[in-house]
């Protein structure tokens, strides 16, 4: 059946919502790569030099970023995570040191080196007295250590909170946040923060984290290479979504699994849709060196990345409840509003499923009618402001991102002619919604299009 008068003024919600919380502008994520996730403190360099955590496997991957196509796709960084140091501190100048006999040539020639490929330096501390893995921390010497890594060409710095007391954080991250800036250098600052503070993402201090100058953050488990592990944090993002959209953007769920072998590729591209949606950080944690040809087109998809990177749009929510096996994810607001991107989710382990593109229900929960968005019903105060400026589409336009492939042109007043979808499991159907037509306020479409309900 045709959906009721209330579901179309849903769909003028969905539109004038995503302009509404398109106001702000924020940086978009960081795009890069990490090394922990494959290489974690590989410190053995007699026997195993390519893969220790030494300079040739920065340098090498510095220069497989931009032969391989992904500095110009956006991915900036190449970034060294813990067991970078020395044992100890210069005992002259109490500065850190890269460990000599891994990074003979230092880490400011290693700065150097990538900068003269265009890649950004990123590198590792503790908010602590050590690192996770008992290298020195930066804690009571952060002036001095922004410092260093400001002369070494620093561009992005991952800050751990191992070995440090939680009651201290709100002090210990500050200091490094106000060193990083009175150094002149434009820094990245990733906090490792909120990772510490437990399960419940609605009683982190994220107002304290950006006010400490963090850029990002990470905020709850480590990623591990399987599944099971990404299945859990794209549980947990979306328990919080509501809360997470109205707190970010900012919030990382940890590095990217495409690329390894522990992730298949239906996994790995539900992963960078559901990353996409939430406007996390792209980072990816793998071996940049030898990644297969269906991963490296996962990574290099621009139309996906343009959902991730998209200026203004906030981040989206999982509409479907827990535990359901057919996930559906939903961003509003991207370019600049007119757009919505979906990403369909067949949870099953075995089974492929079949899933309705079911516009109502993305409707309803964007639009106020699910609860989905948080601040919605203060923000749809403002509707009468935008009755006679915002264009309604009668017609959507589908495009399945992956595949890139368009799926047609479907009557938003026909809900039973929009299409499913074939989900492998454990796979995605990631979709890009735009208007097919558009009419602006005034006569019989801002009565049907633009009226609030009673």
């Amino acid at each position: 059946g045709k959906p009721a008068m209330s579901t179309m003024r849903q769909t003028a919600k969905l539109h004038i919502v995503g302009l509404l919380l398109a106001v702000a502008t924020a940086a978009p994520p960081p795009m890069g790569w990490m090394s922990w996730e494959v290489f974690r403190c590989n410190i053995d360099c007699d026997t195993d030099p390519a893969n220790c955590i030494g300079e040739r496997l920065y340098r090498e991957t510095a220069a497989a970023l931009k032969e391989g196509g992904y500095l110009a796709a956006g991915y900036k960084t190449v970034s060294i995570d813990d067991c970078w140091e020395a044992s100890s501190r210069n005992s002259t100048t109490n500065e850190l040191l890269a460990e000599p006999t891994r990074f003979p040539s230092g880490a400011a020639a290693l700065g150097t080196y990538m900068r003269s490929l265009g890649v950004r330096f990123g590198i590792y501390s503790d908010a602590g007295t050590a690192t996770c893995a008992g290298y020195p921390g930066s804690k009571g010497f952060e002036t001095t250590d922004a410092q260093t890594f400001a002369d070494w060409g620093v561009d992005y710095l991952k800050y751990d909170g191992c070995n440090d007391a939680l009651d201290e954080y709100p002090a210990d991250y500050p200091a490094m946040g106000a060193a990083l800036k009175a150094t002149g250098r434009d820094v990245t600052f990733s906090c490792s923060w909120p990772a510490y503070l437990g399960d419940d993402e609605a009683s982190k201090p994220f107002d304290d984290l950006k006010a400490a100058q963090c850029d990002l953050w990470r905020n709850w488990d480590d990623i591990q290479c399987s599944w099971s592990s990404l299945a859990s944090i794209i549980d947990h993002f979306g328990n919080f979504s509501d809360v997470l959209a109205a707190s970010g953007p900012g919030h990382d769920p940890d590095m990217l699994l495409v690329g390894n072998d522990c992730v298949t590729d239906d996994e790995a591209r539900t992963q960078f849709a559901v990353w996409s949606i939430l406007a996390a950080p792209l980072i990816m944690g793998n071996d940049l060196r030898n990644v297969s040809a269906s991963a490296r087109d996962i990574l290099l998809n621009d139309e996906a990345i343009a959902v991730d990177q998209d200026p203004v749009a906030p981040p989206g929510v999982r509409v479907s409840a827990f535990g359901a096996q057919e996930e559906v994810w939903v961003r509003t607001g991207l370019d600049g509003g007119d757009t919505t991107a979906v990403a369909l989710i067949n949870r099953d382990d075995d089974a492929t499923a079949d899933i309705a593109l079911n516009l109502t229900q993305i409707m309803l929960a964007v639009g106020g009618g699910g609860g989905a968005s948080s601040g919605v019903a203060e923000k749809m105060t403002k509707l009468q402001d935008l009755r006679r400026s915002a264009p309604a589409a009668t017609t959507v336009a589908v495009r399945d991102i992956f595949n890139r492939q368009d799926c047609g042109t479907f009557a938003l007043d026909d809900a039973d002619a929009f299409p499913s979808f074939s989900v492998p499991p454990h796979g995605v159907a990631f979709l890009r919604l735009s208007p097919a037509d558009a009419r602006t306020g005034g006569g019989p479409a801002d009565d049907i299009f633009f009226e609030e309900e009673a």
